[in-house]
């Protein structure tokens, strides 16, 4: 095991949980949806600067599963990677669950910045619906992760556009369920919000892994390992007078 990934992804995702959740715990009517979606946003952006050179920061197991069905890292280490997301999530959950007691009337109970369908909906969605969007929210953040990350680590830009898919994400879907597209960040709230938010949790670690593990064969189509770093430029090059064209698969040096 290398310690030092997976206490990042332990700590990458405690205190994606503990800020980005905490913002909807704690700041909710002050900041509103967009505020929350901003937290989410800027939180992942910051923590993929911090953590992307030392594990990638996956900081979420559906993350982790498309680059494992890309067969960018091992089974080994995205069992590793999963333990350290979900212990990080009930950790940043249990912290942020102790400062919110300390909040006079605060509720906790079957809400905490948990997720939810039905009547736990802002615009009460059906279970259909919310799988539904939770799958389709997973698909462009991981899709998005993969595009911009040719290899495991984030570096360089790659973080910015990865916040602001999350942002996005949040801005479409707080209305809908909450928000999930992580099972680790809906594990950790649910656990300390108990009652409903319990009872459907298996919606927001289902349908998340299969939103990350879609986006991965998706990325297979469109990114192939062997391509062109930008096919655009290959088939306009090509496409001109005297441009260089791409060899044929069976062309053979002479």
């Amino acid at each position: 095991m290398q310690t030092r990934t997976v206490a990042a992804e332990f700590f990458g995702t405690a205190l994606l949980v503990f800020f980005a959740v905490g913002s909807a715990v704690l700041a909710a009517d002050y900041i509103g949806v967009l505020g929350i979606a901003l937290a989410f946003g800027f939180t992942l952006l910051a923590l993929a600067y911090a953590l992307g050179p030392i594990s990638g920061c996956h900081v979420n197991p559906a993350v982790t599963l498309g680059l494992l069905v890309e067969g960018r890292i091992s089974l080994r280490t995205a069992i590793e990677y999963w333990v350290a997301q979900l212990l990080g999530g009930i950790v940043g959950a249990a912290v942020l669950f102790l400062l919110a007691k300390q909040v006079p009337g605060l509720k906790t109970h079957g809400a905490f910045g948990s997720n939810g369908y039905g009547d736990r909906s802002l615009v009460h969605i059906n279970t259909g619906g919310a799988f539904l969007a939770e799958v389709v929210l997973t698909f462009l953040l991981v899709f998005v992760v993969l595009a911009v990350t040719h290899k495991v680590a984030v570096v360089g830009f790659d973080g910015l556009p990865i916040g602001l898919a999350l942002a996005v994400i949040h801005l479409v879907g707080v209305p809908l369920t909450g928000t999930s597209v992580n099972p680790a960040r809906s594990l950790g709230p649910a656990l300390f919000a108990g009652g409903p938010a319990l009872s459907q949790l298996w919606l927001f670690i289902v349908a998340p892994l299969i939103g990350g593990a879609l986006a991965a064969l998706a990325h297979q189509l469109t990114h192939p390992r062997m391509g062109p770093a930008n096919l655009a430029d290959e088939l306009s090059t090509s496409s001109r007078p005297g441009g260089v064209k791409p060899a044929r698969p069976d062309a053979r040096e002479e």
